[in-house]
């Protein structure tokens, strides 16, 4: 039954297919995004710390300016858009992806397909990115139409100088119907998930953490993440295991001194677990392919490259198994908001280059750093 409340909204849970069993995601219903309420904005700000992943339908009208607001609900403060501005956007590995909207600098414009007007910009060809751009390992051309991969399960962070974003909102403006795909990990597991093509994969960090033995749990509530500076930069000439879930370590990360300039007090060294806000839980919150080192809870620092991925893949792998993802399957007018402290997420899916995908998305560069286990 849906979650009545003083507000027009309710809160309806995802009800995962058979076979599945992710215990996150909500749809919103009963929502006028333009004009929200101080009680509306309650309890979207509660649903979503208390659902991870929450889904609006039929929002195909949102204007730019209303979702960023939308956005900054959860960070009154912030303004500036997630990354910030990339000091050499080019070599970026995020540097394809993503068009400013120039009326709203804080949205981006992401899909595929040649467009010829959008929200102010002009003759764009949009790229979905595709694993073969990224994964060590890459799926046969005459498989790829029917089978994908993870692209990169990641955070939407700079991960150097500016805090995590609180959350991101995912708008689908022109979605392609296409038939499923067949996602494999083609790790040697044998899992495989079905969903449709171009689909967002969603993963608990709540789960993640819930999975680890005590031990490991300990460890993880004491260890602190160093992230590389300039972390898209840095890992552009690597390549990812063939889930997406970090990267083969062949030690060909950029070096120091072919880096936009260093600041060191802007590097990152961030709390292995994350709280939640609301519900006061502990997420498994690690962007895999952005780590450089972990700090331990005696003060002894682990920097081998390979060493450092080989713990956290194998602290997060057991939390993307194919039962526990939520994958959207997206139709025109759905916004997606997601706890960007709360879940990892990836692309999926291949498009032809004249298939268009419409998406607008949105995340600010937080006020405030993130809570750790302790605080």
């Amino acid at each position: 039954m849906p979650h009545a409340t003083a507000s027009p909204i309710t809160i309806h849970k995802i009800e995962p297919q058979p076979g599945s069993s992710f215990d996150f995601g909500a749809e919103i219903r009963g929502a006028d995004l333009e004009n929200l309420t101080e009680t509306d904005t309650r309890v979207i700000i509660n649903a979503l710390y208390s659902n991870q992943v929450v889904l609006f339908k039929n929002q195909q009208s949102l204007s730019a300016k209303a979702q960023y607001e939308l956005t900054r609900l959860f960070d009154p403060t912030s303004t500036d858009y997630g990354h910030g501005k990339t000091l050499d956007a080019k070599r970026s590995i995020l540097h394809p992806d993503l068009k400013t909207i120039p009326h709203q600098p804080q949205v981006q414009v992401i899909g595929n397909g040649p467009v010829a007007e959008f929200e102010g910009l002009k003759n764009i060809t949009l790229k979905h990115p595709h694993h073969r751009t990224f994964h060590k390992e890459v799926i046969s051309d005459e498989d790829d139409r029917d089978n994908t991969r993870f692209y990169r399960w990641h955070i939407d962070a700079a991960l150097y100088d500016l805090e995590p974003p609180k959350v991101t909102s995912l708008l689908a403006v022109k979605v392609p119907k296409t038939e499923y795909q067949m996602l494999r990990y083609d790790d040697g597991t044998g899992d495989e998930l079905k969903l449709s093509r171009g689909s967002t994969a969603f993963v608990s960090s709540y789960k993640m953490y819930d999975l680890l033995s005590e031990e490991d749990k300990k460890f993880a509530r004491t260890t602190k993440v160093q992230y590389a500076p300039h972390p898209y930069i840095w890992m552009s000439p690597a390549r990812s295991r063939s889930h997406g879930l970090g990267l083969v370590s062949e030690n060909i990360e950029l070096p120091a001194d072919q880096l936009p300039p260093i600041d060191k007090s802007k590097i990152k060294i961030l709390p292995m677990c994350w709280k939640n806000p609301v519900t006061g839980q502990l997420a498994l919150q690690i962007h895999p392919s952005a780590v450089q080192a972990l700090h331990l809870a005696d003060g002894s620092t682990i920097s081998d490259l390979k060493e450092v991925r080989e713990i956290v893949h194998r602290l997060q792998r057991p939390g993307i198994a194919p039962e526990l993802v939520y994958a959207v399957d997206w139709e025109e007018g759905d916004m997606a908001l997601f706890n960007n402290r709360g879940v990892l997420h990836s692309v999926t899916g291949s498009f032809l280059p004249e298939e268009v995908r419409i998406f607008r998305q949105c995340n600010m560069a937080a006020s405030e750093g993130v809570i750790g286990p302790d605080e």
